[in-house]
């Protein structure tokens, strides 16, 4: 069974990166509006988050599914999406409104004092976020952006509940066509596959997490021996 499982595998990574990507430019944008407080705007993120959080993802998959061929009918392209393209976007809305809010905790867990030096020195908004208060707010975040991946690993197995041929649906058709004889071996190889998935996750960003706490060290002893000379 595990050649049939491998065969599936390559959908299954591609649904889950497109969400990474898509999802992490929506909580981008997402957080960007929340912190700022932006009219109307504002209200409209806060919403959208609290729509990802709260509704069980399964569900959110099947609103993703029978409902973009409504919306795609009001432009005649309700034929362009199919299960694959829904579970990409219905995981990408998820993903994106639970990272941004580990994304808008980190970022307001910079000291006041961050930005108000960035200011006071003249940087621009972009400078100050990429150099001044994006790598604290990096720093702060990784570990619940890793959570996030992990979690967002696990439920790209629901996508076969509106038929997405990835890994766990073709287990299912695998145990049909075997009369379920061999039901606990498939599910076994089943929570190795994930279980290694979630490793090689886990270990990416525990290596950017060590990154940054070095790179935050040697940060830190350049200020303290800038002091010291003054």
């Amino acid at each position: 069974m595990i050649p049939e499982l491998l065969s599936a595998l390559p959908l299954t990574l591609g649904i889950m990166f497109v969400a990474l990507i898509a999802g992490f430019c929506l909580a981008l944008v997402a957080t960007t509006f929340r912190v700022r407080r932006v009219l109307v705007i504002s209200q409209l993120a806060d919403l959208y988050v609290s729509y990802a959080r709260s509704v069980p993802v399964v569900l959110q998959l099947f609103v993703a599914f029978y409902g973009l061929p409504l919306v795609g009918g009001l432009f005649g392209v309700d034929d362009f999406f199919s299960a694959t393209v829904a579970s990409m976007v219905g995981l990408s809305l998820y993903h994106g409104g639970y990272l941004s809010e580990v994304m808008r905790p980190a970022f307001l867990a910079v000291e006041r004092g961050q930005h108000d030096a960035a200011d006071s020195l003249g940087y621009s908004l972009r400078h100050k976020i990429t150099r001044i208060v994006g790598p604290q707010a990096l720093h702060i975040g990784l570990p619940g952006y890793g959570n996030a991946v992990i979690y967002l690993i696990h439920n790209v197995a629901l996508v076969m509940y509106i038929g997405a041929a990835d890994v766990m649906a073709t287990a299912h058709l695998i145990m049909e066509r075997d009369y379920n004889q061999y039901q606990f071996g498939t599910y076994l190889v089943l929570a190795v596959l994930y279980s290694l998935l979630c490793l090689v996750a886990w270990l990416i960003v525990r290596f950017f997490e060590l990154r940054q706490a070095k790179y935050s060290a040697k940060s830190t002893a350049a200020k303290i021996k800038f002091t010291a000379n003054l």
